[in-house]
């Protein structure tokens, strides 16, 4: 990998890098590019264009794009389901839906106790079928990245949907801006990224670390990271634990520890990544206008 992409902190993060390897911009064109999914039955990835409402396809067989759906409801975070089905946080219509094989879309939560939602921000799905998403309000501060609103709940907390009933609870009201999350591969943490500096003068700017009990029930959190550069995003963890995570200056590698162990450096802000590719071991990036991508000699955890 060139010296100006990859910045190594710590000694770990070398056999984590691909000395030849390059950054490759795949499309450009995007206001605020996030919420990137893969699906590894079709070899494709799905992301948002925020402020543009739509959602975008990169073919990853042929290195087309092309616009997946127009308008999205100003999608932002995506993920993908056991079942090989696209989950989509919908900052415009303030609700987390599904797309389901048949293109039709079934939503899964829009309301909290009778009141509407902010705008669902990022979204994970647990192995046993919970869906988990985080609700901070940013698509209701403006007209920029949804419709101006005044918050009908209040506040930003985290959810749980459960995998029978539906049936939607809080299980993190402590945060001021919830933002993207993740689990360890075995399930056992969850982790949270709280980027209330966006709203509040010396702020969060952190991800911070629960276990995970029965039920959905959350306990600890605390700091694990904080971002040195910008304010962490989204991210995803690697089948050894390790989080590759936004940030203001590129993707931010962390130790199972907390350790922030090497960098790379790409020239736009990082808001999310994912892997992908036949071994999951290519790293998709989303940045402001662009989206990455870089091979890597590690491989992310599984999650389908």
């Amino acid at each position: 990998m060139p010296r100006d992409v990859a910045v190594v902190l710590d000694e770990r993060f070398r056999r984590l890098i691909i000395p030849s390897a390059r950054l490759e911009k795949l499309a450009e064109g995007c206001r605020w590019a996030e919420g990137p999914a893969y699906f590894p039955a079709g070899r494709y990835l799905v992301w948002s264009d925020v402020p543009n409402d739509r959602m975008m396809r990169f073919d990853e067989t042929s290195n087309a794009v092309s616009v997946f759906r127009n308008p999205s409801g100003y999608s932002n975070g995506n993920t993908v389901d056991r079942q090989g089905r696209l989950v989509t946080c919908e900052h415009g219509n303030r609700r987390v839906t599904r797309t389901e094989h048949d293109g039709s879309i079934t939503v899964i939560a829009s309301h909290h106790d009778g009141k509407r939602f902010n705008s669902p921000n990022d979204v994970v799905v647990k192995s046993d079928g919970s869906i988990w998403f985080t609700d901070p309000a940013y698509g209701i501060d403006s007209d920029y990245e949804g419709h101006k609103a005044e918050s009908e709940i209040g506040a930003c907390h985290v959810y749980r949907v459960d995998p029978q009933g539906g049936s939607v609870s809080i299980v993190a009201d402590d945060f001021v801006r919830p933002n993207g999350l993740a689990f360890s591969p075995d399930e056992k943490r969850l982790y949270i990224a709280d980027t209330g500096a966006t709203h509040v003068p010396n702020g969060p700017g952190h991800i911070r670390v629960f276990d995970v009990g029965e039920n959905g029930r959350l306990a600890g959190g605390d700091v694990f990271a904080t971002c040195t550069d910008g304010l962490f995003d989204g991210f995803r963890l690697d089948d050894a634990g390790r989080i590759w995570t936004s940030a203001g200056d590129g993707v931010h590698c962390h130790e199972s520890d907390g350790t922030l162990i090497g960098k790379i450096l790409v020239p736009e802000a990082v808001a999310n990544v994912v892997f992908g590719g036949a071994k999951r071991n290519r790293l998709y990036i989303c940045a402001t206008t662009s989206l990455y991508s870089i091979m890597l000699p590690v491989n992310g955890a599984k999650t389908f």
